[in-house]
């Protein structure tokens, strides 16, 4: 035993030293190597969202691109060549570069009121685009309805037009993206129309996306097309599924709303940021990190509540790109920030895959698409003066007028057209020459002419309809020789002047009928026209792109001519 215990005692002395070795290696090799999973759970997860909206099928850069501040004098406008799906997906690709996370989504009007290229074939190119740039989710926009709940069904499924069957080069298979509908409901079922939110997890994070349109949509689109469906109030459609989520331990929220507002400044401020989305936003529950809205028009990057809220322009001239930095303890959203990125058509290169698609429908739709209409001796425009009317709306009335005038065709005496409908300017070219695909640029809706009878008292109550949202008036175009005054500064209801009403220079009779010729969009109450479902005797004829193409064979070459058949007192 003596023996032994110096010996016991030197092995106890040998492995604390090399145990010291081994702890001491141990610690030099933690050091050198890369954070634990703990220390790297602790640093925050990088999430690119990149977000389009109102898109409306411009597969092809839009006329006059984007207008934004003039570098050089901030004070001036410049327009910036921008647009197009062929470099929008260049760009995309880029922006996704470098980010271990992200997703592409959208906030709405992807589609409807289209050009040619996307509208002759019931927008599927348009679908087809976005999905092969890889969109995600989209929430669902007013213009989504156009030609109703059941053609956006297809859009998401797939499938061959109901009436006009398979037009495109190749099958239409429906979006590989997911629309979102958190707020359109059907009455029948009290169930959404479309999912009302996706979620997607990021390094084990999950983050709700919340997709929804404006409450205002049935005053935006056909009755008829909307049969059925309920739009409810955004904010409280938003709150109702805050709890929802977070039992399911979702803490990162963004919403994709129809929805949107009007800034002062450039594309990338926002400076006297107004309209319904200010409202709303400020309405959400504090749960909401991030809005992504459209509807507008308009490009700004803005804080509001305390929460980002974006807006990518139109037409696809911009790509909205959102970094957001998400906390692996809270699983929250910690920081945000957006940088709107122009599509500038001469700094990305066409993306092979796109031109290719758009290359295919283009030799289908070529033949029609460039079709003689007609000439201009100037460009024909759809901006509004003071009093609400345009050059190019007086000239869609005209036609209107002049396709319906015949007792034949309707006995037509006047004609009136929304502003909504016309949809673009028909750009004079060197030589002059319009196209149909001009005209239908123009005119994308296909909606056809209804004439019908009116009283000169339900004419009136008609143009006051005209303020029904005060914000946005809807000022109708009216054919030559109606004319009329309002005054803005009379109350809703009583604003049409009946004594400055007059047809072909005489007093319009309260108590005598007109033949008035609308679209059928008016004809079912569209824009709450409501007073236009009143009238009798409707005759259907032609399709308002044909009567404005049949305009110009007839009158070619056109020229504006002042718009003086509507005035503004006060």
């Amino acid at each position: 035993m003596a023996g032994t215990k110096p010996g016991h005692d030197g092995s106890c002395k040998l492995m604390r030293h090399s145990l010291c070795q081994v702890l001491a290696a141990l610690m030099l090799a933690m050091a050198l190597e890369p954070p634990s999973r703990a220390e790297a759970q602790a640093a925050p997860v990088d999430l690119r969202i990149l977000a389009i909206n109102d898109f409306h099928g411009y597969l092809q850069p839009p006329p006059g691109g984007i207008r934004i501040a003039d570098p050089g004098d901030k004070s001036k406008k410049i327009a910036v060549e921008a647009g197009g799906a062929e470099q929008m997906a260049t760009l995309v690709k880029q922006l996704r570069q470098g980010a271990n996370n992200a997703i592409f989504v959208a906030a709405g009007d992807l589609i409807g009121a289209s050009p040619f290229l996307s509208a002759l074939f019931h927008d599927e190119p348009t679908i087809e685009s976005l999905s092969m740039m890889g969109l995600e989710v989209a929430s669902v926009g007013n213009h989504e309805f156009d030609e109703g709940k059941e053609e956006l069904l297809r859009m998401q499924n797939g499938g061959c037009h109901p009436t006009d069957g398979c037009q495109g080069p190749h099958p239409f298979l429906g979006a590989k993206f997911r629309y979102l509908a958190a707020s359109t409901i059907e009455k029948s079922t009290g169930k959404t129309v479309f999912p009302p939110y996706a979620i997607r997890e990021f390094e084990g994070i999950p983050v709700a996306f919340i997709g929804l349109t404006l409450k205002g949509t049935p005053n935006l689109v056909s009755p008829v097309g909307v049969a059925g469906l309920e739009f409810k109030d955004e904010a409280d459609t938003v709150n109702a599924l805050v709890p929802e989520l977070k039992a399911h331990g979702i803490e990162a929220i963004v919403v994709l709303i129809h929805e949107g507002g009007f800034p002062t400044g450039d594309y990338n401020e926002c400076p006297g940021i107004s309209g319904p989305i200010v409202d709303i936003v400020r309405k959400f529950d504090p749960a909401v990190d991030v809005v992504i809205s459209g509807h507008t028009h308009q490009a700004y990057v803005c804080e509001i509540d305390g929460r980002l809220v974006t807006s990518g322009d139109k037409y696809g001239t911009l790509v909205t790109a959102i970094d957001l930095k998400l906390d692996h303890a809270t699983r929250d959203v910690i920081s945000a920030r957006a940088d709107n990125v122009i599509v500038r058509t001469g700094a990305y290169a066409k993306d092979p895959e796109q031109t290719a698609l758009i290359e295919s429908y283009d030799k289908v739709a070529a033949p029609l698409a460039n079709r003689p209409a007609g000439s201009i001796t100037e460009t024909l425009s759809r901006t509004p003066n003071d009093a609400g009317e345009s050059v190019l709306g007086d000239i869609v009335a005209d036609a209107q007028l002049a396709a319906t005038r015949a007792d034949k065709d309707g006995g037509a005496v006047i004609a009136l057209t929304n502003p909504g409908g016309v949809r673009a300017d028909i750009p004079k070219k060197a030589d002059g020459t319009v196209t149909y695909a001009d005209v239908f640029s123009s005119q994308p809706f296909r909606n056809q002419l209804v004439t019908l009878t009116l009283t000169g008292a339900q004419i009136k109550d008609a143009l006051e309809q005209q303020w029904l949202d005060p914000k946005r008036p809807r000022i109708l175009q009216v054919s030559k020789s109606f004319n009329y005054a309002w005054d803005s500064a009379r109350p809703y209801g009583d604003r049409v002047l009946a004594d400055r009403m007059s047809l072909n220079g005489q007093p319009i009779d309260p108590a005598k009928n007109y033949r008035v010729t609308v679209n059928n969009y008016l004809a079912v109450g569209g824009d709450g026209f409501t007073v236009l479902k009143e009238g009798t005797g409707q005759q259907f004829g032609i399709y308002d792109v044909d009567a404005l193409h049949g305009y110009f064979q007839a009158n070619s070459p056109i020229s504006p001519a002042t718009a003086d058949r509507i005035a503004r007192v006060n």
